[in-house]
């Protein structure tokens, strides 16, 4: 059976997080920190770790290595930081799709929400919509265009309740849209078949649409973001057409449960330090990606309004993992 996510529910041993570290002596790591990312190499979440592994590496003075452990829509990856010895040695680098949306539609996972003790909010992605040359190139005109053609536009995401796939639920639900998604397995093939005009549209994220974009042979039309990214003005988001059509997934750092609460305060100093940096902002932001950060106990509070936010349209909509 599924496992539901809930405030109270998610890292049950961060309640007592605040006012203890403080009482308990320092932590530090003792050999390099193994940052598990569930997608392959080159994607948005793998990019945020990497960006953010650098900074916190020099605060934390150990080497942070990240390990790409893909597949089973992020499952893999789960499972093995859940596993992990809860010394402060390994890390999550998960996504929206991790402990969003597969505790509400998946079946017997081998992981739950309460295995994983957050430690920061990393970075938020708005997803992006680019389509090929013969496609209209204004979000409005494509969606104009999709309705015109019923079943015949293609788009492409990263597999079945993955978090753009559900984006794009979100949208084809909210403007009864009649259209044909392809599921692939990350971010390079859809890229791939975009560029080679084998399919219409992709619903990615910000790393994979602007490396798509500046190749010059396809066009982001439109962002699924509640406001436009400061560094690209000139591109509209679905929430100015359709108001309230917003869809962003989030990266975030968790340990196993049971880690030390000095080990999660040191970590979410470093990771703190770390999104708040001028450079790292900025080199994700080119990314569209947006940093975002807090303490543990925010981001467990934020973790269980997404769940809320998602779980009614994924029930209603029947989506299973």
């Amino acid at each position: 059976m599924s496992h539901r996510m809930t405030r109270r529910g998610f890292g049950a041993a961060m309640v007592a997080t605040a006012g203890v570290a403080e009482a308990q002596a320092p932590w530090n790591p003792t050999r390099p920190i193994s940052i598990v990312v569930p997608f392959p190499p080159g994607g948005s979440t793998d990019v945020t770790a990497r960006m953010v592994a650098e900074r916190m590496a020099s605060l934390l003075g150990q080497n942070l290595v990240i390990d790409n452990r893909p597949g089973a829509q992020t499952v893999i990856g789960a499972e093995v930081v859940a596993r992990s010895a809860p010394d402060g040695h390994t890390m999550l680098m998960s996504s929206g799709t991790t402990l969003t949306i597969n505790p509400i539609i998946g079946r017997n996972l081998p992981y739950k929400p309460e295995d994983f003790a957050p430690i920061i909010h990393v970075a938020t992605l708005p997803f992006c919509i680019a389509v090929k040359p013969g496609i209209p190139d204004t979000l409005e005109g494509f969606i104009a265009h999709v309705r015109a053609n019923p079943g015949k536009v293609t788009w492409g995401h990263n597999g079945r309740g993955s978090f753009n796939h559900i984006a794009g639920e979100l949208i084809r639900d909210r403007l009864q849209l009649d259209w044909n998604d392809i599921g692939y397995r990350g971010d390079a093939h859809q890229m791939n078949d975009l560029l080679a005009g084998t399919l219409d549209s992709i619903l990615v994220g910000g790393a994979t649409g602007l490396q798509v974009a500046r190749s010059g042979r396809a066009k982001i039309i439109g962002w699924t973001g509640e406001a436009r990214l400061p560094n690209l003005p000139e591109q509209p988001t679905f929430h100015e057409n359709w108001p309230g059509l917003v869809a962003v997934t989030w990266f975030g750092l968790l340990a196993p449960a049971r880690t030390p609460p000095a080990a999660i305060a040191r970590l979410n100093a470093a990771g703190a330090t770390a999104v708040a940096d001028a450079t790292v902002r900025e080199r994700l932001l080119n990314e569209g990606i947006l940093t975002a950060g807090g303490t543990p106990a925010e981001f467990q509070a934020f973790l269980g309004r997404e769940q809320e936010r998602w779980a009614p349209l994924l029930r209603r909509l029947n989506i299973e993992l």
